[in-house]
C-alpha cells in the first residue's frame, strides 16, 4: 500500500534559497503554460498540449531570450512537472470535473517543488533526517515519524507561512484487521455540533471553542495593521516616485499567514482525532451522508461556517482511515430526508425547519433533530460504497 506523509524540515540557507528558486520557476511556468495556451485557442482555435508546450519552451522559446535563461537554473524535470500539471487542470476542465485553471499567485504558497530520483541515493531516509535530490542531506523537525529505509516514490517540498515541508509517497506493507467488534455508526454532519452518532457521540463545532476565536480575534488585528501598511505604501511612492521599500509590509504578510495556517492547523487536528475516535470503535461499517457543499457555500449567510467545518476533508481521510482497517463506508444519496424522517415510525415531516433543534413526531417520539438523522444514516437501505 501507498501512504503519504508530510513534514516539515529545517534546511540550511543554501538550501532556502535552491527551494524558493525551483517554487518561482515552477510557478512562473505553471502560469506561462496557461496563458500561453489561452492565446493560442484565440487565435488558431487549438489546445497546446505539456509535451508540444516543454519543446517549444526549450527550443524556441527560452534560446530566442535571453532574459529567461533563469528557467534553465533548476531541475528540468521540476518544470517538467509544473507543466503536466497545468496539462492536468486543462483535461479536468474539459472532463467539467473543474473550472477553467486559474494563475497561481505567490501570496497563496500553493506551488510546490519536484525533486525527481536521480539515482539509488536519492530520497533516502534516515531517523532524523532526509537527502533530497539536488538538495542533499536536510534535518527533520520530528524523529522517527517516518519508517527508515522507506521505499519513496516521489517527493515535493513546499512553503507555507515561512516553514517548509517535504510531502513524500512511501510503499509501504500494511496489515489489514478486518474483525469488527460494533454495530454500524451513522454520522450527521452539520454546523451546530460537527457530527453526531446514532450511539450517543457528539462532536462539538470547534469554531466555536474560545480558544479559535481569540486566534480568529488576533488574525482580524493583524489583516487591519496590513491594509493600513498598504494604504501608507501608496501615499509614499506617490510622493517619492516609486521607491520606497516594503519589507515592514512583507513581515506583516508572514504574521498573517502564519495565524491563518495556525487555524488550519487546529481544525486539521480535531478532524484526525475525530476520525481516529470513529475507527477506534471498529464498526461493520460507518454511514454518511453526500453533502452538496458546493451549494452550501452559495448561501451568503453560512458559506464562512460551512467552510470553517472543512466537510470534504473529514470525509477523504476517514474513507483513507477506514480502507486501512478494514471498515465498509456508505454513501447516502444527498436528498435522503435524514432529518425530516422519523427514526421510529418512518413518518415524514415536510415543514420541518433548520431553526427546530427538536424533531417531534405524532408518534410520541421528542428527540434532537441531528441524533434522528444519524439513526436515520445508520438504517439506511439505499447506499454507495466509496
Amino acid at each position: 500500500m501507498k501512504k503519504a506523509y508530510k513534514i516539515e524540515i529545517r534546511p540550511i540557507e543554501k538550501q532556502i534559497i535552491k527551494i524558493n528558486q525551483t517554487i518561482g520557476v515552477s510557478r512562473f511556468i505553471y502560469n506561462f503554460y496557461i496563458a500561453h495556451n489561452k492565446e493560442v485557442y484565440e487565435n488558431e482555435k487549438k489546445f497546446v498540449s505539456g509535451m508540444d508546450f516543454s519543446k517549444w519552451l526549450n527550443n524556441e522559446y527560452i534560446p530566442n531570450n535571453e532574459d529567461k535563461q533563469w528557467i534553465k537554473e533548476v531541475s528540468s524535470k521540476a518544470t517538467k512537472q509544473a507543466i503536466m500539471n497545468g496539462e492536468k487542470a486543462f483535461n479536468r476542465f474539459f472532463k467539467g470535473e473543474s473550472c477553467f485553471p486559474k494563475f497561481k499567485k505567490k501570496k497563496n504558497q500553493d506551488v510546490k517543488a519536484y525533486f525527481p530520483k536521480n539515482n539509488k541515493t536519492d530520497w533516502t531516509i534516515e531517523r532524523h533526517r532526509i537527502k533530497v535530490p539536488t538538495l542533499g542531506w536536510i534535518r527533520l523537525k520530528e524523529f522517527g515519524y517516518i519508517q527508515v529505509n522507506s521505499i519513496v516514490k516521489s517527493g515535493t517540498i513546499s512553503q507555507k507561512a515561512d516553514r517548509y515541508y517535504v510531502s513524500i509517497l512511501v510503499e509501504e506493507d500494511v496489515g489489514i484487521n478486518h474483525k469488527s467488534y460494533s454495530e454500524g455508526i451513522g454520522v450527521d454532519l452539520g454546523l451546530k455540533d460537527f457530527a453526531t452518532c446514532n450511539n450517543g457521540l457528539t462532536k462539538k463545532n470547534i469554531n466555536k471553542t474560545k480558544n479559535v476565536k481569540k486566534v480568529e480575534k488576533k488574525l482580524i488585528r493583524e489583516q487591519r495593521k496590513l491594509s493600513r501598511k498598504y494604504e501608507s505604501l501608496k501615499l509614499r511612492n506617490k510622493n517619492d516616485k516609486g521607491e520606497v521599500t516594503r519589507q515592514n509590509i512583507q513581515k506583516q504578510v508572514v504574521m498573517v499567514q502564519k495565524l491563518h495556517q495556525r487555524l488550519t492547523n487546529i481544525r486539521t487536528d480535531y478532524i484526525n482525532k475525530t476520525v481516529n475516535e470513529l475507527i477506534k470503535q471498529k464498526p461493520n461499517f460507518i454511514t454518511i451522508e453526500d453533502l452538496n457543499v458546493k451549494g452550501m457555500m452559495k448561501n451568503k449567510h453560512l458559506a464562512k461556517a460551512v467552510a470553517k467545518q472543512k466537510f470534504y476533508e473529514f470525509r477523504t481521510k476517514l474513507i483513507s482511515k477506514a480502507k486501512q482497517n478494514g471498515i465498509e463506508i456508505r454513501i447516502v444519496d444527498r436528498f435522503f430526508p435524514s432529518s425530516k424522517t422519523c427514526s421510529r415510525c418512518g413518518a415524514y415531516k415536510k415543514d420541518l425547519k433548520l431553526s427546530d433543534r427538536i424533531y417531534n413526531c405524532s408518534c410520541g417520539l421528542s428527540i434532537n433533530r441531528d441524533l434522528n438523522a444519524s439513526i436515520n444514516l445508520a438504517n439506511a437501505k439505499k447506499y454507495k460504497m466509496a
